[in-house]
């Protein structure tokens, strides 16, 4: 609690509201404590510390009642200025304001995903159904996610994983169903019954949706090896919205699509015969594809050196955790933040030691710690009141030293490597049977990026692996299964080094609306590779599957790429556009890691249907050639599936 006077001296009535403050704060249930009153230097600020019940996680559920609380002081008291701040206001400020901004971003994707659908199905029936699939799987992941939330623990950001991917994906699996059963009644004239066009699509489409959906469920799945609260809620929910998503595709949408196939063909508006070959693509995908069969390995060339081109920045990244002071000054709690580090310097970052030993020990670890107390105190980057405190059955001691510089600042890191290099040895590490570590905002910072460093090379590694297996699986080659890999990694690295470029610098502030704080959020790297791993199977397999049953109609290996890729370009196109007004409408959220994400995944997701699967992804296979089938060529694909009977 932070009382001021708009920077004035103040008087006995600070004392008096002070005291108000105290006495209110005790009769709630929610608060423990309240600490005496302190003054700042000059005497401009007074803050009263308050102490809630519970553990850390729970704070949030407190703010409220202190909020009101402190509103009805501040009524009684205008001719001063009574606000409060702390951990658990900035978090319930910062929920606040990720809900707006969320509410705002589905107000933009789901009607430009509309209008992107009226846009390829001309229809205003067809259109919907991607739509409303995807808002019943995403109604039902959440739903969902409260029993599983009883096994796998959710911090609360699984609802907008739901959000983001339901979408996404939701409409993906639906788009490529559809596009499919057009396709067919276009390529036979109209003549073909509802049943059998659902038919074909499930044969065809219905695997592809499986296949992806049981990629981005394992991709995500690897998650679970951050050991990390945050990265499981958002594996939890990812694999919830993705299995949803491929079930309702499998059940409710080719039901659905037999009612509307029936219709359209009545009424000879929906899905009206097209004579145009639907496998030859738009007339940009022909003219691109036609130079890449001329000169594939030119065309291999320029891409994935423009791939690498923009992977170079990676080179250069820099993660932190985004500490309290990245979030945006929009939120009361912010400002109220930077008022009170203003008139209290040293309340900016604090170390923490921590010492577990045998109660008959506690003498013994005080003397030490005030030892250590000592030594910090004539360190200039600790300056500040110390403050040592022992439970009441002796066991463990906590000692707290202030630090006046914020936990991203160099002095405050270097701080924390001298406690932990110097002083801890020098005095506590010379106690023998007793545990001790140093914690804290700092730690917090410093420490946290490097779990996810040390962390990243087994989630990747399970990430090829997943990649390989299931791709090369699904169409039995072992050299599709390297290709995706080695295709996925370039798109994930090609966005990474975008963020970086974008992020770590100040020219796009003012174009995007940020301020560069010269990093990227610890958890962006690893969020993104695992997100985009599993969303870039959707084209991966989809593609292939196109390519695979060309090839099992006879055709030879560059017939059925040119084909297999031209057929499917305006599918991958138009679900690359719902993808990227869904991530990219994140770009203008105030919540920096979030807005970081946004552009990453955008990025990725535009470059992974525009420059992998339509340029490196053919020109690769038509250097192959009948290798890309290795060790297995497919023979008579489509007679494989098993057709999905619908009433």
């Amino acid at each position: 609690m932070l009382i001021t006077a708009g920077g004035a001296r103040l008087d006995g009535v600070a004392d008096d509201v002070a005291r108000e403050v105290t006495d209110r704060m005790l009769r709630l249930r929610e608060v423990e404590s309240v600490a005496v009153p302190v003054y700042s230097p000059g005497d401009t600020a007074l803050r009263v510390d308050v102490t809630l019940t519970g553990a850390e996680l729970d704070g949030k559920k407190h703010v409220g009642a202190l909020r009101a609380q402190t509103e009805e002081v501040q009524r009684a008291h205008p001719e001063l200025l009574i606000e409060q701040t702390g951990g658990p206001s900035i978090s319930s400020g910062v929920d606040e304001l990720r809900g707006r901004d969320l509410a705002r971003t589905e107000l933009i994707a789901l009607p430009v995903t509309f209008i992107t659908l009226m846009f390829v199905f001309r229809s205003v029936a067809m259109a919907l159904v991607p739509v409303l699939l995807a808002v019943s799987s995403i109604i039902a992941a959440i739903g969902l996610s409260m029993p599983a939330s009883h096994l796998f623990p959710d911090n609360g950001v699984g609802t907008n994983i739901i959000l983001l991917l339901g979408l996404a994906v939701g409409v993906d699996y639906t788009l490529f169903y559809l596009k499919r059963a057009r396709e067919e009644r276009a390529r036979s004239g109209g003549v073909l019954g509802a049943q059998a066009l659902v038919e074909l699509a499930a044969a065809t489409s219905g695997r592809a949706v499986v296949v992806s959906g049981l990629a981005v469920a394992a991709s995500t799945a690897t998650l679970y090896f951050a050991d990390d609260v945050i990265f499981s809620s958002i594996a939890t929910a990812a694999i919830l919205v993705t299995l949803v998503a491929v079930i309702s595709s499998l059940t409710a949408l080719p039901a659905l699509l037999a009612v509307l196939t029936r219709r359209a063909a009545r009424k000879s508006a929906v899905t009206a015969p097209n004579h145009r070959d639907p496998a030859n693509g738009g007339r940009f995908t022909r003219f691109l594809l036609g130079r890449i069969a001329m000169k594939p390995v030119a065309g291999l060339a320029i891409a994935v050196t423009a791939m690498l081109a923009l992977t170079a920045p990676v080179l250069g990244l820099e993660l932190t955790d985004m500490g309290r002071e990245t979030h945006p000054r929009t939120i009361p709690a912010m400002q109220t933040f930077d008022r009170l580090n203003a008139a209290f310097p040293e309340l900016k970052a604090m170390h923490q030691v921590v010492v577990a030993a045998e109660p008959d020990r506690a003498n013994e670890v005080t003397d030490a710690l005030h030892a250590l107390a000592r030594r910090a105190a004539a360190d200039p980057a600790l300056t500040g009141t110390s403050d040592l405190r022992t439970s009441a059955d002796g066991r463990v001691s906590l000692l707290e030293l202030p630090a006046p510089h914020h936990v991203s600042d160099r002095a405050a890191v270097e701080s924390l490597e001298r406690i932990r290099a110097d002083y801890v040895p020098a005095t506590i590490g010379a106690l023998s049977d007793i545990d001790f570590a140093v914690t804290g905002e700092v730690a917090r910072y410093a420490d946290y990026p490097a779990h996810q460093k040390q962390k990243l090379p087994v989630i990747i590694a399970a990430l090829l692996l997943a990649t390989f297996v299931l791709t090369a699986a699904a169409f039995r080659s072992l050299v599709l299964g390297a290709i995706g890999v080695v295709l996925n990694l370039l798109s994930a690295g090609a966005s990474l080094g975008l963020v970086t470029l974008v992020f770590q610098h100040t020219w796009a502030e003012d174009l995007l609306d940020f301020d560069s704080t010269g990093t990227i959020g610890s958890r962006v790297p690893l969020l993104l590779l695992v997100i985009l791993f599993g969303l870039s199977m959707d084209y991966q397999i989809f593609v292939l599957s196109r390519i695979e049953e060309a090839v099992g109609k006879g055709l030879n290996t560059r017939q059925a790429v040119l084909e297999g890729v031209g057929g499917s370009a305006a599918v991958v196109t138009s679900a690359a556009f719902i993808m990227v007004t869904v991530f990219a409408s994140f770009v203008p959220l105030h919540i920096m890691e979030m807005k970081q994400m946004g552009f990453a995944l955008a990025a990725a997701v535009l470059l992974d249907a525009f420059v992998i699967r339509i340029v490196i992804l053919p020109a690769l296979l038509l250097i192959l050639g009948d290798r890309t089938w290795w060790p297995v060529r497919p023979v008579g694909t489509t007679e494989r599936f098993v057709p999905v009977k619908v009433g």
